[in-house]
């Protein structure tokens, strides 16, 4: 039996690989690079605008610079699921253009959807959909002649095109140039995905995901004079993984490499936080670090301690007065603008489609933190301000005229668990409201014996301008190892009846 005070207390097996370069739910990374300048996207699911970009120059401060899919006609909402959506994915360049690969789960069966820009930016063409690649994690690659290489894992129904797969493709018309061939499967750990195919100097190099996305995530390689195989494996497989370790940072896996502009290697990788007792909540999704790479005897090896990761500035303050809503703003199987509008002094949000209460939302970045949202009623509404991992998981302070309460969804469980009046007197009360959820290190965390969760989250509203805290919540109830899927949680607001403006929401990483 694992002690559970030791379980809590995981020591990080290195420091410098303790803190992500991109915190928060950005998960399955790709980077590629140009002259000095590096490019990374990572997978979104079911959140709209779809695939956030970012750009750096050192491989450790990222700033995002757009979202690679803005419109519906290139993210179709589909079924709408919870970690259905945008899948892992490639991000390269190559012959002046950026390229992206990528699945949408939720409309899945036409295969794989492939897009170009000009700039990482944007704007990105509509998708070509490229016929005979039912599966996911597509990944592109040329050779010195100018072939494409797509390599995917393959859901059938033909034998070589199940696992780890290959062909030729003409990236400009979508179409596969030969029938699909069998590489690489991996050691033979469960769920060999996220292939992604490099070349240097004499060899060919096919990286993989094993493991799961789960505690036994791993990184294993294979080389070959060709691309196409066959491959042969590092004889020390896996090459990368924090399985069965006492590292703070866990699920390591799914790594991208690239050659930096001195001359070097790195790669971008995700990993999880957990925190709490036996079998550790992470709260946060899959977030994406750095690591180097060195060479020995031509295989690649990772160096977490070579990048040093500053404290990156995750705070922000939004009055909705630009003329767009920021990059950070997403919506779980919604669009921003069908549902939201500017408005004076703030933003207009509304119920949307009847018995629907969509939410604008953006990633919590951080373990500790306090938001809070303004906003103005109008007759009859109802405002929320949620914490959430999806659409049965989530903790909200609600406020009509009359009331404010704190309210769970846990599963099928659905519960108010205060409610107090707005106005003592008694009377309705439209005009501003404020609302705050905090989230704070667990009661009793790191003490042996005590059962606790990753962190507690504090549901409160302002009342003459003191914080009133209607609700202590124990934070597993909405992190991923209770609510399963592949994403993290988000922070925002909703109007579940009528309308309201959301004059300012403020993010603050002091609880």
């Amino acid at each position: 039996m694992v002690d559970s005070a030791v379980e809590l207390a995981r020591p990080a097996t290195s420091p410098a690989a303790a803190t992500p370069v991109i915190p928060g739910f950005y998960p399955d990374p790709t980077v590629c690079r140009v002259g000095g300048d590096y490019f990374l996207a990572t997978s979104s699911f079911e959140y709209f605008p779809g695939a956030p970009v970012f750009h750096s120059r050192d491989l450790v401060t990222w700033e995002q610079i757009g979202n690679i899919l803005t419109r519906r006609s290139q993210f179709a909402a589909g079924d709408r699921r919870p970690s259905g959506g945008i899948f892992g994915s490639t991000l390269r360049h190559h012959s002046n253009r950026f390229w992206f690969v990528t699945t949408n789960m939720s409309d899945f069966g036409g295969g794989h959807l492939l897009m170009h820009a000009s700039s990482a930016a944007g704007p990105w063409s509509d998708p070509v959909q490229i016929p005979g690649t039912l599966g996911i994690d597509p990944d592109m690659a040329w050779d010195v002649d100018g072939n494409c290489y797509l390599t995917w894992v393959g859901f059938g129904p033909g034998e070589n095109e199940s696992g780890i797969v290959q062909a030729r493709l003409d990236p400009l018309a979508g179409q596969l140039l030969e029938p699909p061939r069998k590489v690489w499967q991996g050691t033979g750990l469960a769920f060999p995905e996220g292939p992604h195919l490099y070349e240097r100097g004499n060899w060919w190099y096919l990286v993989l995901a094993e493991g799961g996305t789960e505690r036994g995530h791993a990184v294993s390689v294979s080389r070959s004079s060709s691309p196409s195989g066959p491959f042969e494996p590092f004889p020390d497989n896996p090459v990368f993984s924090h399985r069965s370790t006492a590292a703070t940072v866990q699920n390591v896996g799914h790594a991208d490499l690239v050659e930096t502009a001195d001359g070097g290697w790195a790669a971008v990788y995700l990993g999880v936080r957990p925190r709490g007792v036996v079998p550790g909540f992470h709260v946060l999704g899959r977030e994406t670090f750095v690591a180097g790479i060195t060479w020995d005897q031509d295989w690649p090896r990772f160096d977490e301690d070579r990048y040093r990761v500053p404290a990156g500035v995750t705070s922000f303050s939004d009055d909705f007065s630009a003329k767009r809503l920021h990059l950070r703003w997403v919506s779980p199987g919604n669009d921003p603008a069908s549902f939201t509008s500017p408005a004076a002094d703030g933003l207009l949000i509304s119920r949307g489609e009847p018995g629907k209460a969509p939410v604008l939302a953006t990633r919590v970045r951080d373990l500790a933190w306090t938001t809070r949202a303004t906003f103005r009623l109008s007759p009859g509404a109802v405002v929320r301000l949620v914490l959430r991992i999806d659409d049965s998981h989530w903790y909200a302070v609600e406020a009509s005229e009359h009331e404010v309460r704190a309210v769970a969804r846990i599963g099928p469980l659905h519960q108010v668990l205060e409610t107090v009046p707005r106005n003592p007197s008694g009377s309705a009360s439209t005009g501003t409201v404020q609302l705050e959820i905090a989230c704070t290190d667990a009661p009793f965390a790191g003490q042996p014996g005590k059962n606790t969760g990753p962190d507690e989250i504090l549901l409160r509203f302002r009342q003459d301008g003191r914080a009133v805290t209607l609700a202590r919540l124990d934070g597993r109830y909405v992190s991923t190892e209770v609510a399963g899927g592949f994403t993290g949680r988000v922070v925002g607001v909703s109007a579940p009846n009528g309308s309201a403006v959301v004059e300012r929401f403020d993010y603050d990483t002091a609880p």
